[in-house]
This record gives C-alpha cells, sequence and structure tokens, in this order.
C-alpha cells in the first residue's frame, strides 16, 4: 500500500497544495488531474522521493517511503526521456532493466521494442530518432517493468492510437496482477476493467 498524510508542497512562495492525503492499495489507479501549475508532476517527485514535501510523509507498505528497497519496487516514467542518446533502442532499455534489478534477455527486449512500434529501429542510436520515438524507448520499459509500483506523468503524450491501447491495455494487466498505478494524463483515460480513483488538484 501507497499511503501520502497531509502533504504539503510549495514552488518558491507559492503553495501548490496543503493537507493532500490518501491511500492506493493493490489493483487500484489513482489519476491526478488539474490544471497545468497545479502542482501534478509535484506531487509525482514527492511519491518517487525526488524532492521532499515541505510537510506530511509518504509510507510504502506502512513504513516511510524512502532507500534502495523503496527504490527497487517503483518504476518511475517522467517528462523526461531518460534515453542515452549514444545508444540505441536496445541497449537503453536492457541497461534500464539492469538497473532496475530486472534484467532482459535481446528476445525479451527487442518484442517489447517491437511492440512499442521500434520494430527496425532497434538498433540505431537514440540521438537519430524523433522525440516521440525517443518517448517510446523510454515506455518500453513498461512493458517489461516488474515493479510493484508505477508512477507515471503523461504516459499517453505523442501516441498514436495504437499505441494508447497498448499502453491502457498493459496497464490493466498491471492492475490485475495487484500492481499499483499513480498517473497523470490530459487526454481520456480507459483501462479495460478499471475505474480510477482521481484527486484533482486546483
Amino acid at each position: 500500500m501507497l499511503e501520502a498524510a497531509h502533504l504539503t508542497c510549495q514552488r518558491g512562495e507559492r503553495s501548490l497544495f496543503t493537507n493532500l492525503s490518501f491511500t492506493l492499495g493493490a489493483g487500484e489507479l489513482l489519476q491526478v488531474a488539474g490544471p497545468n501549475g497545479s502542482g501534478k508532476t509535484s506531487l509525482l517527485k514527492l511519491l518517487c522521493g525526488l524532492s521532499p514535501p515541505v510537510a506530511g510523509e509518504i509510507r510504502w507498505q506502512g513504513a516511510p517511503a524512502r532507500g534502495e528497497d523503496f527504490r527497487r519496487q517503483l518504476f518511475y516514467l517522467g517528462h523526461q526521456h531518460a534515453v542515452k542518446e549514444e545508444l540505441s533502442a536496445l541497449e537503453n532499455l536492457h541497461i534500464s532493466a539492469e538497473l532496475a534489478g530486472e534484467p532482459l534477455t535481446d528476445v525479451e527486449a527487442l518484442d517489447a521494442l517491437a511492440r512499442i512500434g521500434l520494430a527496425g529501429r532497434e538498433h540505431l542510436p537514440a540521438k537519430v530518432l524523433s522525440q516521440g520515438q525517443k518517448r517510446r524507448v523510454a515506455l518500453a520499459r513498461l512493458l517489461v517493468s516488474k515493479a510493484p509500483l508505477w508512477i507515471l506523468d503523461e504516459p499517453l503524450t505523442a501516441l498514436d492510437v495504437a499505441a494508447v491501447d497498448l499502453i491502457q491495455s498493459r496497464l490493466a494487466e498491471h492492475l490485475a496482477n495487484q500492481g499499483m498505478v499513480v498517473l497523470t494524463t490530459h487526454q481520456a483515460l480507459q483501462v479495460p476493467g478499471v475505474t480510477p480513483c482521481r484527486i484533482e488538484l486546483d
């Protein structure tokens, strides 16, 4: 279970949100909504431990959400692609999987890249790929991640209909396996068999 208790977040002198609390259990999806600048990305970064809250606490399985053990349970996809330009799509996927402690075979990695729409581009250096293709390299990690907690910032951005359907089906599969998801998206979310919980930031 992921728990946020009485979180307060500020950007400079401005308070983005105060006294925010929620719990997320196995098989549940939380959609964080709100206008630009309301603190959606800031909340995701707090949950990942990338920045500290001004007040409040985040707990994972009843303990403070920090340290290497928590990071191994987490898959985070931010706005930045986190793709190394000099490496190929295949090499990027292998490295990210190894860092997560989930090494892949070439067959598994190539299959994920093909499913996400990068067939024929697996061995190209990322620097020659379009921004949309780099985003797909990052999203390929989603197809192979075994982490129970996924925190995703706009995972459906710049994807065609087929890729959106693939990601939403993968979310449904993860939740059916008792995973947990926190995400932001400006697009309509239709995860088969799932009714998202929702937080609206002002």
